[in-house]
């Protein structure tokens, strides 16, 4: 069990007004060991030994293990390095404090002019709202819901309003060259049949015509009428997806709505309660030596994750990817424990991994790896060589998901 209001004592957040009063001998927190634990040094030493006599300076590599109460492990945690998709943390629980789990992103359609046999007298407009995650399918679907309100033909153009973003494309007109497409199945490339083909109660295919051409403007026109609204999947799902496939383009999204990697760098010090110059980033996806996270730093992200987890019905594994769950994704052909959720980053010469053990010993421990190295497969194999070391120590129960790992693109309840 995780004690934020204790944890804020111990750390500096602010105190709870009044806590009921209990005998000390009761108290939760007396049960969790918040001494050192010996062994785990000599684990970690261990590790850094065989990166040093490989020939990597250990006064280079990053790490920091702690358990709710105690710091098992630390060799140069406290100071900031080249996370890379170790970023994802922090774009996650920025994210989560700005919308909240179950939030979904609006786009919405619109059509000037009446639909008569079947025309669409004017442009179908769509309007962004923030969707990283309007993909083929999505698409698909919305073609089949037009095509019931009767449009075969749209006599004008294809307008998108703002950044609108479809397959991850950040060129708005390329993505509306895309929904163009999409809209017409006479037009499909293959992988778009490919897409249709592997859809759960796939709609009929709609072979929507757009006579005109595809522009971009910044605010809806006034002389529209809404044809249907489209909600993305839930935040929760999203931020699965981002992090289980590490995928850039859907940070670099969520980050640039929050206001940037300098804002979401502000919104994770603060949640987790570390000094700012511990957490320096420049995006939200971590591309780039200029994103900078401390170990430690990413430790008390994972905290401040499972505090923000308190009350719902999930827990951190259904948001990142699981070892020995998941099949696809960064944690395919890794070693790592079963039912360890975790978090990996990859630059040319950085391979980080960061994640929750659940135990019996110390309940949860956090760890962050971060190895500056050129042989990014060695340094994995030696991570997860790392964590069955520790597996050997202590008593690992499985931290698997909640909810399903499957995520359902082209639902056609998600229209209306």
């Amino acid at each position: 069990m995780f004690f934020p209001h204790l944890l804020g004592f111990l750390f500096g957040f602010s105190q709870p007004q009044s806590l009921p009063m209990i005998s000390w001998h009761q108290a939760a927190i007396f049960q969790i060991p918040s001494n050192p634990d010996p062994q785990v040094p000599v684990i970690v030493d261990k590790y850094l030994q065989t990166l040093a006599r490989q020939g990597l300076l250990t006064q280079k590599q990053g790490i920091w293990i702690q358990s709710d109460w105690a710091i098992l492990g630390d060799n140069n945690g406290k100071i900031p390095a080249p996370a890379a998709s170790l970023t994802k943390i922090a774009t996650t629980i920025a994210s989560i404090h700005t919308w909240g789990l179950e939030h979904r992103f609006l786009t919405k359609i619109y059509g000037t002019g009446e639909i008569n046999n079947g025309i669409l007298q004017g442009d179908l407009i769509v309007e962004y709202g923030g969707d990283p995650l309007f993909v083929w399918e999505e698409a698909i679907v919305l073609g089949s819901k037009l095509q019931q309100l009767g449009i075969q033909t749209v006599r004008g153009n294809l307008i998108v309003v703002g950044n609108w973003q479809m397959n991850y494309e950040e060129n708005p007109i390329k993505s509306g060259e895309l929904l163009k497409q999409a809209l017409n199945s006479k037009k499909w490339a293959q992988i778009i049949q490919k897409q249709y083909k592997a859809m759960k109660n796939s709609p009929l295919p709609s072979n929507i015509t757009i006579e005109g051409t595809v522009k971009k403007i910044d605010s809806l026109p006034s002389n529209t009428n809404l044809l249907l609204t489209h909600q993305s999947l839930t935040l929760r799902e999203i931020l699965r997806s981002m992090n289980v496939y590490s995928n850039n383009k859907i940070a670099e999204s969520l980050a640039q709505q929050i206001g940037g990697g300098t804002k979401v760098a502000d919104i994770a010090t603060k949640l987790a309660n570390i000094p700012k110059e511990e957490i320096l980033l420049h995006n939200g996806s971590g591309l780039g030596v200029d994103n900078r996270i401390s170990p430690r730093a990413v430790c008390r992200m994972l905290m401040s994750l499972e505090s923000q987890l308190e009350g719902s019905d999930i827990n951190i594994g259904d948001l990142f990817p699981v070892a020995g769950v998941d099949k696809k994704g960064t944690v395919e052909y890794r070693n790592i424990p079963y039912g360890i959720p975790t978090k990996t980053g990859t630059l040319s010469v950085v391979s980080a991994l960061a994640g929750v053990i659940s135990t019996a010993e110390r309940n949860h421990v956090y760890f962050a790896v971060i190895n500056y190295g050129s042989d990014i497969e060695d340094l994995r194999r030696k991570q997860d060589i790392l964590l069955r070391n520790l597996e050997q120590h202590w008593t690992f129960k499985p931290l698997l998901p909640t909810k399903s790992i499957d995520i359902s693109f082209g639902d056609i309840k998600r229209f209306n």
